[in-house]
């Protein structure tokens, strides 16, 4: 059997000993699936580049404003700390420098107009949210405290041995500050190489503060709307819900692991929240479905599950939204 090179812990519901599972999940799809849907000719062509109208945001924010930089990263303003989500600020979501999805988008807010950085959400370790790269940089201008389910700190300390991790399971939590962090369930899955698969763990975050909660889901399948089902009931009234829309086609292959975007509606109705963002869109191609795909979806999901576009936005980069009340 693989050793697991980033965590060594008990065995759980969720954790066999070695690799990490969804419980009663399906698990991702093998080498054969993913050639099939490489070579399957169905990938839409997207454009070289997008006009992004990059902003500078406040210093702090007392209430609940969240910005959009691009894919999963998100500035998360509240009680005058400030979070980024799965931050990348690189060209390529990417092991390599010179191959790999290209950013189409440029970051909403330039790296060098960030706010002072208190803490970084780290939801899984895939590269388009694990950017050892952008990590090195907030390191040397911000020293934020990186928080992350379990393993992914092997990772960042490999590269940064300096960095300030704090690590959790599934249904704990972690405090910083006025804000308290709970790590709870997605359906998804990790991997920097062919060799470690699921050995580091995937997570959802609810964000408790002065001003209400924030659901952030960096990747997740829809799962039968397993990680939507429980919030209301656990967290109560949820003031916001970051959501992804994109990466879903061929829903053959990125089903179990990549909600669309009626599923996104769908969860975002279980989860009882008031309003939500949605993600994970237009910035670096990696899946079949056109540039804009998820945007139109998006809309007739909303009209069909009757809710309003004033409640469930898909932000472009460089766009700020101050939750209301």
């Amino acid at each position: 059997m693989a050793k697991n090179q980033y965590h060594s812990g008990p065995v759980s519901d969720h954790f066999d000993g070695t690799r990490f599972f969804n419980p009663q999940g399906a698990a991702p799809r093998g080498l054969r699936d993913l050639l099939k849907w490489q070579f399957n000719g169905q990938c839409k062509a997207w454009p070289k580049s997008v006009a992004t109208d990059a902003v500078k945001p406040a210093a702090h924010v007392a209430d609940m404003t969240i910005t959009m930089v691009g894919h999963a990263t998100m500035l998360i303003q509240t009680a005058g700390i400030n979070i980024l989500t799965d931050p990348v600020w690189s060209t390529r979501a990417s092991p390599l420098a010179f191959a790999g999805p290209k950013r189409v988008a440029q970051p909403g807010i330039a790296f060098d107009d960030l706010p002072k950085i208190d803490a970084v959400l780290l939801s899984h370790n895939h590269y388009d949210h694990l950017d050892i790269a952008t990590l090195h940089r907030l390191h040397q201008s911000h020293a934020p405290e990186i928080i992350t389910p379990l393993g992914n700190d092997a990772i960042i300390h490999a590269a940064i041995p300096q960095a300030k991790i704090t690590t959790r399971d599934w249904g704990q939590t972690s405090q910083h500050g006025p804000l308290t962090i709970h790590f709870e369930p997605c359906h998804h899955w990790s991997a920097r190489g062919m060799r470690d698969r699921s050995m580091a763990l995937w997570s959802a975050f609810v964000i408790q503060g002065p001003s209400g909660k924030i659901l952030h889901i960096g990747d997740t399948g829809f799962d039968n709307g397993r990680p939507y089902a429980n919030l209301a009931a656990q967290h109560g009234p949820l003031r916001a819900a970051i959501l992804p829309i994109g990466a879903y086609e061929p829903r053959w292959f990125m089903r179990d692991q990549h909600q669309n975007p009626d599923e996104a509606a769908r969860g975002f109705l279980l989860s009882g929240a008031k309003h939500a963002i949605g993600h994970h869109w237009g910035t670096f191609q990696l899946t079949d479905e056109a540039h804009q795909a998820p945007l139109d979806a998006l809309k007739t999901a909303l009209k069909t599950h009757n809710i309003p576009e004033s409640q469930f936005r898909a932000l472009p980069p460089g766009t700020a939204w101050a939750i209301p009340a």
